[in-house]
């Protein structure tokens, strides 16, 4: 363009052209991206997730040590806790809830493969679902996906841990029996089911944390593919 002829071009004409011809070549939309790059985007962002998230819980205080997934005590047993410790049985209380934890914590580590066989079978429907779908898209694929294998795979774990504690068989025959006048729920009504239902709540609650940390901030993962497809997002 002759010199002359943009100069003589308006100043607030300028401005919003520049801007626009800003915008057009930063504000990658989720339609611009390929079906590959965002099925490899969102793969890899899932599988790191899961993977950090299993090292997390599946360690001694993993989840005893953590406030967000900590498994307290179910049903009336945590309300009746404080009356228990009152006549003594504090000590008791506070075994069953690290067998719990501790259960949990050994649990978890074998999560790792079916999680990881989830992202690496996902289609290209689900990653784009995932990828638009809000904060609850994540626990709700792996939860369709791996939950009623994995609570196949938790439970003699569970139960393992748990059969060192006598506490843990007495509220079987207790919550057994109250289960029926509602003062505990059904699926809690069992030690170890209620461990293993909480061991999966945990993680998948810990594999969406570490996906937000990934959605916030792909340039800090050092890769490329989730710098363009959660970019893409932000």
């Amino acid at each position: 363009m002759d010199r002359r002829q943009f100069n003589s071009i308006p100043v607030p004409l300028l401005a919003a052209v520049i801007l626009l011809a800003q915008q057009r070549a930063h504000a990658l939309s989720i339609d611009d991206l390929s079906n590959a790059e965002a099925s490899q985007g969102l793969k890899m962002a899932l599988e790191k997730g899961a993977l950090a998230a299993v090292s997390l819980l599946g360690k001694t205080d993993g989840f005893l040590g953590n406030d967000k997934v900590r498994i307290p005590l179910p049903g009336y047993l945590e309300d009746a806790s404080k009356l228990l410790r009152a006549f003594g049985q504090g000590g008791r209380i506070d075994e069953l809830v690290i067998a719990m934890n501790r259960a949990a914590e050994a649990a978890v580590p074998m999560a790792k493969d079916l999680l990881v066989g989830a992202v690496r079978s996902m289609n290209v429907t689900d990653a784009k679902k995932i990828l638009v779908g809000g904060d609850t898209s994540v626990t709700s694929f792996f939860t369709e996906k791996t939950r009623s294998p994995l609570s196949v795979k938790f439970l003699p774990v569970v139960t393992k841990a748990t059969a060192k504690v006598g506490l843990a068989e007495k509220y079987n025959q207790v919550a057994g029996r109250v289960a029926d006048l509602g003062l505990v729920k059904k699926e809690d009504a069992n030690i170890q089911q209620y461990v293993t239902g909480k061991s999966l709540d945990g993680l998948y609650f810990m594999i969406g944390e570490e996906e937000k940390k990934i959605r916030k901030d792909p340039v800090g993962t050092g890769s490329a593919v989730l710098k363009k497809v959660f970019g893409a997002l932000n």
